[in-house]
């Protein structure tokens, strides 16, 4: 019974999140801008969420799972309370990025596109941050806000993630 309670809760759409389906679905090329704002909203696009999203917009759900599994930054899994994001441009891919998340995978016992079990840490690559300069360069983002981490090594890893176990 309270599972299914949950899964009503998380498809509940906010009055907000409605009224921007309402305006954005009538306009051309309009599904990447909903899918952005339903993620936005619950941090990934759920079955449930992407099943309501094609009756709301009349979109099959077919092309709009196409659409999140063929961009990166969708999700449809739950990500962690702290989402660890390492960055894999090319001046942070040149200084040690990859080896970066081998290690906080490793640390956190994490599989590609995985959660800890606590459901505490998600880590993710992401293409640029935009802070070439500090490559190496990790963000972590919390409930609230994103902390930067820059120059890094592999042996800071266990250090950042030690502060987000507190």
């Amino acid at each position: 019974m309270a599972q299914a309670a949950l899964a009503k809760e998380e498809i509940a759409f906010s009055p907000e999140l409605t009224a921007f389906i309402d305006e954005w679905k009538v306009k051309p090329g309009s599904l990447i801008m909903i899918l952005h704002k339903t993620q936005e909203t619950f941090g990934y696009i759920s079955r449930p969420a992407a099943e309501k999203l094609a009756v709301l917009t009349g979109i099959p759900l077919a092309r709009i799972y196409g659409v999140i599994t063929f961009y990166h930054f969708f999700k449809t899994t739950k990500p962690g309370k702290h989402k660890i994001s390492v960055c894999l441009g090319t001046a942070c891919y040149l200084k040690g990025g990859q080896d970066l998340i081998e290690e906080a995978r490793n640390l956190l016992g994490l599989k590609e596109g995985g959660v800890t079990e606590d459901g505490l840490f998600s880590i993710d690559p992401v293409r640029c941050v935009g802070c070439c300069g500090l490559a190496p360069v990790v963000t972590v983002t919390t409930e609230t806000g994103t902390d930067t981490y820059g120059k890094l090594t592999k042996d800071q890893i266990q250090g950042i993630i030690a502060k987000y176990r507190k």
